[in-house]
């Protein structure tokens, strides 16, 4: 029997209505996002990102700046939104050119204003199971999680992929929720026997087809985090014939990307609460 389809496009449009309300009731809300160079990957993103902040009421802020951009220039543009009261949600588009330092401007945004979690101090809350932001991605793979009733307590749960943006928090997400996690990764060795063993899958390594069918264990839930641009159009980090053994599996394209947009500007809503005092920011 095929596996059910997870339906992430339906869900992020239930959330993004909700959103919606919640900037009515908030008033003005800001999210700038920062690209430097002109990544065509990270373009298509941002316009996604912007289109859905407008949608939901939101006041976007969409800063492009040169591929020569210097270092201290982007740290004086990061301070700036960092001062700006207008501005509730801050995201700088990685990857960033190599002569930049990711971690030092990743260190420079407000923490408060981190929407994608990456800061040290997001960070380590998330660690200590205490988050404030956490990235939208890895968020909004538990939100599917939850939505599609997937029991986590006590289940083998196994990450493919160790990025600081979606494999290693959707580890510990998992973790707080009482998996038992694994982590995979290019070094893991005989990675299909890992795999085998997982109740629920997550796959984030931006390499098409990395997980086949005999990679899946009969009825898991496999969650297809990969967008890779080929002949064929966008496809994921799992083969499509994973469905016939799989019992819930995500589609590329409308299963974790729109659920990423949605849980972004809910990211920017709990900002904006944090900023306004109505929420308490953990670590403050």
């Amino acid at each position: 029997m095929a596996a059910r389809l997870i339906d992430g496009k339906a869900l992020a449009e239930r959330i993004r209505s909700g959103i919606a309300d919640e900037v009515r009731e908030l008033g003005e809300i800001g999210l700038a996002t920062v690209l430097v160079g002109e990544d065509p990957a990270s373009d298509i993103y941002i316009r996604l990102k912007h289109k859905a902040a407008t949608e939901a009421g939101m006041n976007a802020k969409d800063i492009r700046l040169a591929g020569q951009t210097t270092e201290e220039e982007l740290l004086e543009q990061v301070a700036q939104l960092d001062d700006d009261d207008t501005i509730d949600g801050v995201l700088v588009q990685l990857p960033l050119p190599e002569h930049i330092d990711e971690a030092r401007v990743i260190r420079t945004i407000d923490p408060i204003k981190d929407v994608d979690g990456l800061h040290p101090l997001n960070f380590g809350q998330l660690v200590l199971g205490r988050p404030g932001h956490v990235g939208a991605t890895p968020v909004g793979v538990m939100r599917l999680l939850e939505e599609y009733d997937v029991p986590l307590e006590g289940a083998k749960a196994v990450v493919v992929g160790r990025s600081d943006i979606v494999g290693k928090p959707a580890a510990l997400l998992l973790l707080h929720a009482n998996a038992t996690v694994t982590i995979c990764h290019s070094r893991t060795k005989d990675l299909g026997a890992v795999t085998r063993e997982a109740d629920v899958l997550v796959v984030a390594v931006g390499r098409a087809s990395v997980i086949g069918p005999d990679d899946v264990k009969e009825g898991a839930a496999v969650i297809d985090v990969g967008m890779n641009r080929g002949d064929e159009g966008v496809v994921g980090d799992v083969d499509p014939a994973v469905a016939e053994r799989a019992g819930l599996i995500t589609p590329v394209p409308g299963g974790v990307g729109p659920m990423t947009i949605a849980m972004l500007l809910a990211g920017t809503v709990k900002a904006a609460q944090y900023r306004r005092g109505i929420l308490a920011f953990p670590g403050a």
